[in-house]
């Protein structure tokens, strides 16, 4: 066949060009890999930004219409002073709550793309740290006011989204003591441990607390 002498030529080569194909077949392959997967992350936050907007627009409704109804009277004359007092409360808890949670979200966010990209992470790392510990705070002092449903998801939200913070500082720290690492393991361990925490977990939990807030302030699903 004419193909023969060919690929009697190419087996009979130099092995280093063969490594050379292959070492780029295998970085065409991953670089398809990784735009497929920032192209997804990239959707899924577009999605979860959707969402966050939606209740923004509708808790900013719900204090327009409690401001102008004409039947607030006749609608809180069925309510206790002491439930609509509570209900002021837990509602002024999630006013604040909720803007700082997402904060630390989109910090932590920002962070670890720039640690996954090899980007700067001037400052982003210690805003990162400032968010967790402000939200940390803030739900310590309005705790008694949120929901016990509400107030769980927090919790969690909060920690699942430091432990991510933190998995990618020693990241971070491995990279720097790369010379006296044996493998790239202990790497691709922290590496994993910030996409499950991050991608999986920690936007489950912001999207259950979406529902939440909005089942307890808004009274709909």
């Amino acid at each position: 066949m004419a193909a023969d002498p060919f690929l009697r030529w190419f087996l009979a080569g130099d092995p280093s060009v063969w490594i050379s194909a292959l070492a780029l077949i295998v970085a065409l392959t991953a670089l398809l890999l990784t735009s497929g997967a920032k192209r997804r992350a990239v959707e899924e936050a577009d999605s979860l930004r959707l969402q966050i907007g939606t209740l923004g627009r509708e808790l900013e409704e719900f204090r327009v219409d409690q401001f102008n109804s004409a039947d607030r009277a006749s609608t809180t004359t069925n309510m206790s002073e002491t439930g609509i007092a509570r209900y002021s409360a837990e509602k002024e808890a999630y006013d604040v709550l909720w803007p700082q949670v997402w904060q630390l979200h989109d910090r932590l966010g920002m962070f670890l793309r720039a640690v996954q990209s090899g980007e700067d992470i001037s400052g982003l790392r210690q805003d990162t740290r400032n968010a967790a510990l402000d939200s940390r705070a803030l739900l310590s002092r309005y705790r008694p006011f949120c929901c016990a449903s509400v107030e769980e998801l927090l919790t969690y939200l909060i920690d699942t989204e430091i432990k991510a913070h933190m998995a990618a500082c020693q990241y971070l720290d491995l990279l720097k003591d790369a010379a006296n690492t044996p493998s790239d393991h202990d790497r691709r361990v922290q590496q994993d441990k910030c996409h499950v925490l991050y991608e999986i977990e920690a936007k489950d939990l912001l999207n259950r607390l979406i529902t939440a807030i909005r089942q307890r302030v808004l009274g709909s699903q």
